[in-house]
């Protein structure tokens, strides 16, 4: 009985790793229904050093057989900053102090002092922009790259037309309505032990390196600053990108980027796509 069991769980191991192997790719190609030439799907992350980069003659070639470049955002908006900067500042009366107590907010101010960091933006940003700079404090390197960035410069050096899945407007309404107290305490939590959430960070970049979408989606489901948004932050998204990736893909080859998050799970893009009837791929 004991050597049946092992077995078993030999078997299941094995299944589980053949899985997940057969699955490791950022690139994924979408073709099939009426699509005459395929388009791919590229899972980013959004701050990694250039010693984690990841970036192959095959994605680069997936990349220059594209006509178009879509990214969450359209990338090359010349008022994309602007809007941005305008977006993260504290709106309807808010006011920082009510996101914290008076000892969380003391805290906060210290850490800001003691890290560069103007005292003032947190009384006129919003939490997540204070946990996008803290995200900053997680990398190993001092000048992060960008896929985002590579991408579109690589786009426009081709006279490629640039895109977005949706509007600066409809990204910030997302983080809108996240919850500020959950974003809130997530901030004090990393600025009290950075190190956990560093080692935590390394491990999505380890997993990117691989292209395991898996196991990058399911720590990304434990992540606590993700994790009470989930619904706001991804699944709604895309499943609102779907018609639009349908529309680009159906009239001309492009290259969609965004987070790797999206992509994976029951309800990642991957999925929502073959569900409409469209053969997803890796791309090794």
């Amino acid at each position: 009985m004991y050597r049946k069991i092992t077995l078993l769980c030999s078997l299941l191991l094995s299944a589980v790793a053949t899985f997940a192997q057969n699955n490791n790719s950022l690139l994924w190609k979408i073709s099939g229904k009426d699509i005459k030439q395929p388009s791919y799907l590229f899972g980013t992350i959004h701050l990694i050093c250039h010693n984690d980069y990841v970036w192959t003659p095959i994605m680069q070639k997936a990349l220059d057989s594209s006509v178009k470049v879509a990214f969450e955002m359209d990338m090359d908006d010349p008022d994309l900053l602007t809007k941005i900067t305008q977006g993260m500042q504290l709106h309807d009366g808010k006011n920082s102090k009510e996101l914290y107590t008076e000892d969380e907010y003391k805290q906060l101010t210290e850490y800001a002092k003691d890290n560069g960091i103007p005292v003032e933006m947190i009384d006129t940003q919003e939490p997540f922009s204070l946990l996008s700079m803290l995200y900053m404090k997680m990398l190993s390197c001092s000048i992060p790259e960008s896929y985002e960035g590579n991408i579109m410069k690589l786009a426009l050096q081709s006279n490629k037309e640039i895109v977005g899945l949706e509007t600066v407007e409809e990204q910030l309404a997302v983080i809108n309505n996240m919850s500020d107290d959950s974003i809130g305490h997530t901030v004090v939590e990393m600025i009290k032990d950075m190190n956990a959430f560093k080692i935590q960070y390394q491990q999505m970049v380890d997993f990117y390196k691989q292209q395991n979408l898996p196991s990058l989606y399911n720590i990304l489901l434990e992540t606590p600053d993700y994790k009470g948004d989930l619904n706001t932050l991804l699944y709604d998204r895309n499943t609102k990108w779907i018609s639009e990736i349908e529309t680009l893909a159906n009239a001309q080859s492009t290259f969609i980027a965004v987070g790797a998050g999206h992509l994976w799970g029951d309800k990642g893009v991957i999925a929502l796509l073959k569900k409409k009837g469209y053969k997803v791929e890796p791309v090794k």
